[in-house]
């Protein structure tokens, strides 16, 4: 029997009774209210959206309000402006693991390996921490997830300082926001900086947003839902109204998402020049309270920086993840993979064998077993044990960040050819998040004339 304050209608399906409330002196919610004796209106699927009905006679008043209607898009959306080009996408159909047999699997390693053999790209320990959330971190009351957030978010953070990126009179774009924990301690590490923006960037309407909180005199914090392979950043009201230089953040960017974003970034016309990148800047000690007024090589010597150009890109750190859930159109590496004669089917092979570093390792012993670190609250891939019997786990784990390090390495390919210096660094311990990467890049130095 239903609770008094609930639907009274049985769900066969699900074996329970309906949990939606119901008005007061009614038997059944609205979805079921067809079942009421008495009530002559006829409930019809929406056509907007099947999961839901809707009363047949207000059915033109529902169409209006659904949340399920086609809204205007805003003026920064240019459909798949930063999805890369479909020109030789091979479209093949993806060939799951478990469907190769040991041969193509044993020729799939050698080519990981082969490809890995010569790599330019080391990854660098370093683990960081920023005085503006040590508080925080002393604070007793927060949990074991919300201090592993905290270790990786100040570690961000000192990774941005010793960048010469966090300071203030440029805007901050977080991709994949979420709830916009990561620009909330830039903003509370930049509190007295002037110039300040903060530029949320989520597809998903999110509940329990942080930067509704912040709405402090001289920083600005906007958020747009919309999805990043659609965003035209050099149409965004706040962006062409103030003319501050950008610097890209974010934390655990899954898949295809970090490709997208540094397409966004670097791709997108109006930004910067990309023939010419943008001159290296000064570190300092302390972070500015402005725009660098370091200064550059010109052709008559050493001579004032006038400060970056509308709209340039001092730099990025973004936290990787998610390799899995990576595309090959999306790809910003593709150029990287093709030069290693590797193509379309060997990324995608790629991507599922990288999910074995971080959600693939199941020991065939209790022996084997042993303490893993946090795997973050993102998708796992499909097919972590399809391939029992053929590696012992600790060797997936290695063949997983094989994958993991080639996919990252075309990433900082790209940025190279973009004019950027770019690494990869263990930002956080494995104990912490197991997807413990960082990308970062700043503007390489112009060569002396």
């Amino acid at each position: 029997m239903a609770a008094p304050e609930l639907c009274g209608f049985f769900l066969e399906k699900k074996k329970r009774f309906c949990k939606m409330m119901v008005s007061r002196g009614r038997r059944f919610c609205g979805e079921h209210a067809t079942m009421e004796e008495g009530n002559s209106s006829r409930r019809i699927v929406c056509p907007l959206d099947p999961k839901h009905t809707v009363s047949e006679d207000k059915l033109d008043k529902h169409l209006k309000k659904c949340n399920s209607r086609e809204k205007e898009k805003p003026v920064y959306y240019v459909e798949n402006i930063n999805s890369g080009s479909a020109d030789g996408d091979e479209c093949q159909q993806q060939v799951s693991l478990s469907d190769r047999s040991r041969t193509e699997l044993h020729s799939l390693l050698d080519k990981l390996r082969t490809a890995v053999a010569d790599l330019q790209c080391n990854m660098e320990d370093g683990v960081m921490c920023h005085p503006a959330l040590q508080g925080e971190l002393n604070n007793p009351k927060n949990g074991d997830s919300a201090h592993k957030h905290l270790k990786q978010q100040s570690s961000i953070l000192g990774h941005l300082e010793e960048l010469g990126l966090l300071g203030g009179g440029r805007c901050f774009v977080e991709f994949g926001a979420g709830r916009g924990k990561l620009s909330h301690w830039i903003h509370e590490a930049l509190k007295t900086c002037e110039d300040l923006q903060l530029l949320l960037v989520e597809r998903c309407s999110t509940r329990f947003k942080v930067d509704g909180k912040h709405q402090d005199v001289g920083v600005k914090f906007e958020r747009l839902q919309v999805d990043i392979q659609h965003l035209d950043l050099s149409k965004v009201p706040l962006l062409q109204k103030t003319n501050l230089p950008l610097v890209g953040v974010g934390k655990h960017l899954c898949g295809a998402a970090t490709d997208l974003a540094l397409r966004c970034l670097l791709d997108t016309p109006g930004l910067r020049e990309e023939t010419e990148p943008p001159p290296k800047r000064l570190k300092t000690s302390e972070p500015a309270a402005g725009p660098d007024t370091g200064s550059v090589l010109s052709d008559t010597g050493l001579v004032s920086d006038p400060g970056p150009a509308c709209g340039a890109v001092l730099g990025l750190a973004v936290a990787l993840c998610c390799h899995h859930r990576c595309e090959w159109r999306h790809y910003v590496g593709q150029q990287f993979f093709l030069q290693r004669g590797l193509g379309a089917s060997e990324f995608s092979a790629f991507c599922r064998i990288s999910s074995w570093a971080t959600c693939g390792l199941r020991p065939t012993n209790q022996n084997a077993a042993r303490p893993r670190g946090d795997v973050e609250e993102h998708d796992a891939a499909e097919e972590t044990d399809a391939v029992n019997g053929f590696l012992s786990a600790a060797e997936r784990e290695q063949v997983g960040r094989l994958c993991k390090l080639l996919i990252d390495c075309g990433r900082v390919h790209f940025l190279t050819t973009r004019g950027f210096h770019s690494k990869l660094s263990r930002y956080a311990d494995a104990q912490v998040t197991l997807e413990n990467v960082l990308l970062t890049a700043v503007p390489s130095p112009r060569p002396p004339p």
